[in-house]
């Protein structure tokens, strides 16, 4: 199969072909607060490192086919704060069930049932299992389009990273410690707990 961009019948085809090959993707569990206080937590697998220094994360929203922002761009956009939360083997079912579309004056951690964490930098409250929290502030949305399934990609400032000393060996994060979950096309997920490491090749 050969497809042209401008030849896909729809956006939901050139999504399928995206999502469905590029993978694993890690899980942004992006918890944010509404201007009125509503705590809200939904995960992101568009979702990657931009920068180590300064340490700014990427995690970008893809326009829903209403055309209506979901509450994490609007809160975001609103309050300029939000944490990123670790998905972990054991929270991939509560992660989960954050995905349903819930009305924006109902707190997916009331409603699922998520324990929270109070932060450091940030208003906003985290997943206390979450073993790994990034605690953001907005730096920036850029707008890809405006039409259905397009993109606008979050910026976050890292202001503080709150990490569980059961993961670190030597002041780093052990890999073997962290059993991550990977978003793959569909309703599919990876695990990361087989593991293969290869070290780098160096040139003489």
């Amino acid at each position: 199969m050969l497809l042209h961009t401008q030849d896909a019948e729809s956006s939901q085809q050139l999504y399928q072909h995206l999502v469905g090959a590029i993978t694993p993707r890690p899980i942004a569990w992006v918890s944010t607060r509404s201007a009125t206080g509503v705590d809200n937590i939904a995960p992101y697998s568009f979702f990657s490192v931009a920068s180590c220094q300064p340490p700014v994360l990427s995690v970008t929203h893809v326009t829903p086919r209403t055309r209506e922002p979901k509450d994490t761009l609007k809160n975001l956009l609103a309050t300029k704060e939000c944490v990123v939360n670790i998905v972990t083997e054991d929270l991939l079912t509560a992660m989960n069930q954050s995905c349903a579309n819930y009305p924006s004056d109902i707190s997916e951690f009331t409603a699922v049932g998520i324990d929270k964490h109070t932060s450091h930098s940030v208003s906003v409250p985290g997943v206390a299992a979450a073993p790994v929290r990034y605690e953001c502030t907005l730096r920036e949305v850029i707008e890809l389009g405006s039409e259905p399934g397009s993109g606008q990609m979050m910026l976050l400032d890292v202001k503080t990273i709150d990490i569980d000393d059961a993961l670190l060996v030597d002041g780093r994060i052990a890999p073997e410690r962290l059993p991550t979950i990977g978003k793959l096309g569909g309703d599919a997920y990876a695990h990361t707990t087989r593991q293969s490491v290869l070290s780098r090749p160096v040139l003489d």
